[in-house]
């Protein structure tokens, strides 16, 4: 497999994985906040909420280390675990949109006709999560690597573990009413306060953390917009890594909606992990 191809597919893995986000909302209307409930207590409520969630579509933008600007439209189910995205921008983004669909423990990267030239017409690679790295990982040998398979509403819990957390104001995102949150995580700090959570939470975000943390990011600037249904409308997050500056912000347009994804036709799909188990054989 070229060079080329495989920046491709580690450039569309590597941004899809980061793509983290909330819970989102059809709302009431704008969010009535309790005089009693702090900006604390409605982040952590919101955060809970999450949990919930089974499945939803989102838009985002911004730059991802390693590969600039990005933009896309997803939909993922949580259960069964299934993503759908549409992407462009970052190193390829001359050759124009592409896709990805994560399907089980299998992702699918549309490399298009450059990627079909190089593979006897199959434009789709196949990365099998549970033969490529350990726990899951793809392991393509670039920094940042993330996990396909997380959820990416666990990212929206992290402003939960914000030590000066405030409310920013009430603000309008695509026409809804929220109320804006802005804090400031330090990972150290919260991976500390997760040893109060229950063993599933803890891992769920601890593993989050651990993917962050790869790319050198060691604190983020977070901010939230919470609907009148108490969950995350929109999500920012902003840190420095190794390869460049992370700053993503992150739209929810529904949830808990029928997703259904589809791997691409095997006669038109290269499968990476056989690919491999030949080149060694050959070898």
């Amino acid at each position: 497999m070229s060079n080329s191809v495989r920046h491709r597919a580690t450039g569309a893995a590597l941004a899809a994985l980061v793509l983290g986000g909330g819970a989102v909302g059809c709302t009431k209307g704008a969010q009535e906040e309790s005089p009693a409930l702090t900006p604390a207590a409605a982040v952590a409520k919101a955060a809970k909420k999450t949990g919930d969630i089974t499945s939803f579509r989102y838009r985002m933008s911004g730059k991802v280390p390693m590969e600039g600007r990005i933009s896309a439209e997803a939909a993922m189910s949580v259960k069964p675990l299934a993503m759908s995205m549409k992407m462009t921008g970052g190193k390829q983004a001359s050759t124009g949109p592409f896709e990805i669909r994560l399907v089980g423990k299998a992702m699918y990267v549309d490399g298009g006709t450059r990627t079909a030239k190089d593979m006897d017409g199959k434009r789709w690679m196949k990365f099998d999560m549970s033969v490529l790295g350990a726990k899951g990982q793809p392991n393509t040998g670039q920094a940042g690597d993330w996990q396909a398979d997380k959820n990416p509403a666990t990212e929206s819990a992290f402003l939960d573990g914000s030590k000066d957390l405030k409310k920013v104001g009430a603000e309008t995102v695509d026409g809804v009413k929220t109320t804006h949150y802005k804090g400031t995580v330090p990972f150290d700090e919260y991976r500390k306060s997760l040893k109060s959570q229950d063993k599933t939470t803890r891992e769920k975000r601890e593993k989050a953390l651990d993917q962050y943390e790869k790319m050198g990011i060691d604190k983020v600037t977070m901010d939230m917009w919470i609907d009148g249904d108490d969950r995350a409308k929109q999500l920012r997050m902003r840190g420095a890594a190794h390869y460049g500056p992370l700053d993503l912000t992150i739209t929810f347009l529904d949830y808990n909606k029928p997703v259904t994804v589809t791997a691409p036709p095997a006669k038109d799909t290269v499968d990476l992990a056989e690919m491999m188990k030949g080149v060694q054989q050959q070898g």
